[in-house]
């Protein structure tokens, strides 16, 4: 069996729980209407969008010239954003001590986060310094699942796409790495992962 040397977290989702709904779902008490907010007013894309690097502040204003009339709660979205920041995601922790504690193994970090509320979560979860690195999108001005931050992530830590273990909850940003010859795994729940890193003989 092909023998790993590297493995690569991602955080949102995997490590660390975000979520909007933690500030929206008080704030319209509506499903239907929460999705329609998600949907129109501030999609994904305009949030992925600054997890490449646009400022906070003109992602707001450019939104609110849009919608003027929802200001309010455009303005919400990254000014309360550390309220959507949840708990570690105690039982995958648990696996990245096991890899981070493996003297055969490397283990970075690549994270779609902006670099304006990255230091935040920096400060909040102690793990995050048992990365021997962490790739933040927001710093690089680039994002998954863009081949050049996986590129980065490799050149920078010199690490071997074939020796290399990618772990995202996102299958398109999973795709992407295969694509460089990164073997992926598509991280559904820790008990999953747990299996999946056993198969590889990575725990």
């Amino acid at each position: 069996m092909k023998q790993f040397k590297n493995v690569i977290f991602d955080l949102g989702g995997v490590l660390i729980d975000w979520n909007p709904d933690y500030v929206f779902k008080d704030v319209f008490n509506n499903a239907e209407k929460l999705a329609w907010f998600y949907r129109e007013i501030c999609p994904m894309d305009w949030n992925e969008n600054q997890d490449a690097g646009y400022p906070l502040a003109q992602a707001t204003a450019d939104r609110v010239a849009l919608y003027p009339q929802y200001k309010e709660w455009i303005e919400m979205y990254y000014g309360r954003w550390e309220e959507m920041l949840g708990d570690a995601i105690q039982e995958t922790v648990e696996l990245l001590r096991l890899c981070v504690n493996n003297p055969n193994l490397k283990v970075i970090a690549l994270t779609n986060w902006s670099a304006e509320t990255f230091p935040v979560a920096f400060k909040k979860f102690d793990f995050l310094q048992w990365f021997e690195g962490i790739v933040v999108s927001g710093e690089e001005k680039t994002r998954k699942p863009f081949p050049e931050i996986y590129k980065i992530s490799l050149s920078r830590y010199r690490l071997e796409a074939n020796e290399t273990v990618f772990v995202d909850d996102n299958l398109r940003n999973i795709k992407a790495a295969e694509a460089l010859g990164i073997h992926g795994i598509h991280f559904k729940n820790p008990l999953q992962l747990s299996g999946e890193l056993k198969k590889i003989n990575i725990l």
